[in-house]
């Protein structure tokens, strides 16, 4: 009987040990890592893309194109990804002139008494419109936001309603913005196409935004009444350093909204934007973008013509000016996400001549139009450089008075 028993407890132990060998060979850990893998775009769709979070949009950056969609116009709250348009204000008057980046900001004692993720500035203190982008870039501080909204515009609700006022002008239509820094508010909301929007306007008008976004470690110095001390700002966005091809841009989380990002990429030449709302953690937040960003450097290449065709003066009748200068509105660029022959396109110019005077800067006059087998995929006007006056009597007689006299 004992010989019985002990074959049995071998046999349970020798099981006990297969199991748990194979449990080890099988156990994936878990890890906050995200690989940079390109999906194969031959055979691939967007329904194929799995992505657990409940609204989701991928865009192309410097086209608009959008790759990739899931319940993208849903209002939601967005958290601090609300600091996209307050950043994107922050810029435009930088750029308008009405601020500086040396310039000095007094902190007040509503700026001071914001909640969540803040830098914890005192009531009083000062600080650079520099160092203030990065705290809100970098450490996604309420309270900085509200020390530049006042700044800027007085107080915080005129800074708001000018938020609204750039989100209608970009045709965000399922915004609403109730505060500058994203806390949970009745009535804040917006949907992952509009934060793609906004973000989309940010990069592109202020690429500078990435030299902030992408910082992650840096100090601030606090000067106070009761002296001066160091506080150290941490990137919120994770991808910044565990994704090779991040470039940004701005994370969120609160009650109402979950986890939310809106994350920047660039691989050869191609940026995209990646923009995941409401997933239940912040590991889920990370893991949907980078789906979304891998999914589009597999599908995505980008065509933009390095050497467009040089320009002739394009003669000018009844004008003061016989010829006038053109040139192209802009540069050519063209989106591919089905695996094309970029080699294949074509171009040819259409000019009507001669122009009739008068003539404004900037009027249509003719079209570089481009084709890929046989089908037009886009085209560039062509429009003049300068202004061309009508000729007048006296005109005509200077005419005749220079030909007179050649």
């Amino acid at each position: 009987m004992k010989k019985v028993m002990a074959a049995v407890l071998g046999m349970v132990l020798l099981l006990h040990c297969l199991c748990f060998n194979l449990e080890s060979v099988y156990a994936q850990p878990e890890t906050d890592s995200f690989q940079a893998e390109e999906q194969e775009s031959s055979d691939d769709s967007a329904a194929s893309v799995e992505v657990n979070s409940p609204s989701a949009l991928l865009m192309e950056a410097s086209t608009g194109t959008v790759i990739f969609e899931k319940d993208a116009d849903t209002p939601r709250p967005p958290a601090s990804v609300t600091k996209v348009m307050t950043l994107l204000l922050i810029f435009d008057a930088l750029e308008s002139g009405a601020i500086q980046l040396e310039d000095e900001v007094t902190t007040s004692e509503y700026a001071a008494s914001m909640g969540g993720s803040q830098v914890f500035l005192e009531a009083g203190e000062v600080q650079t419109v520099e160092t203030l982008i990065k705290c809100i870039s970098v450490a996604s501080a309420n309270d900085a936001c509200v020390a530049m909204a006042e700044y800027i515009c007085g107080n915080e609700e005129e800074f708001v309603s000018r938020m609204n006022e750039r989100a209608a002008d970009l045709g965000m239509n399922n915004t609403h913005f109730v505060n500058c820094n994203g806390l949970d508010a009745e009535g804040h909301e917006t949907s992952a196409r509009d934060i793609a929007i906004m973000s989309r306007e940010l990069i592109t008008k202020y690429p500078r935004i990435h030299d902030y976004c992408m910082i992650w470690m840096e100090n601030i110095t606090h000067k106070t009444d009761k002296g001066t001390s160091e506080f150290g700002l941490t990137n919120t966005n994770k991808l910044v350093r565990q994704y090779e091809y991040a470039t940004g841009l701005k994370t969120g989380s609160t009650g109402d909204a979950g986890f939310c990002v809106s994350a920047t990429a660039e691989k050869n030449g191609v940026e995209l934007i990646a923009v995941i709302m409401a997933a239940d953690n912040s590991k889920t937040r990370f893991k949907d973008a980078v789906t979304l960003l891998n999914y589009g450097f597999g599908k995505c290449q980008l065509y933009t013509d390095e050497a467009m065709p040089q320009l002739p003066p394009a003669e000018v009748v009844n004008g003061v000016e016989e010829q006038v200068d053109l040139e192209y509105a802009e540069q050519f660029t063209w989106l591919d996400t089905t695996g094309a022959n970029l080699n294949l396109i074509e171009k040819s110019m259409q000019i009507t001549e001669p122009l009739k005077a008068p003539l404004k800067k900037g009027d249509v006059v003719g079209r570089c139009t481009y084709t890929l087998d046989g089908e037009e995929i886009g085209g560039v006007d062509i429009i003049t450089k300068s202004d061309v006056e009508e000729a007048g009597l006296m005109d005509y007689l200077r005419f005749a008075a220079e030909s007179f006299l050649l």
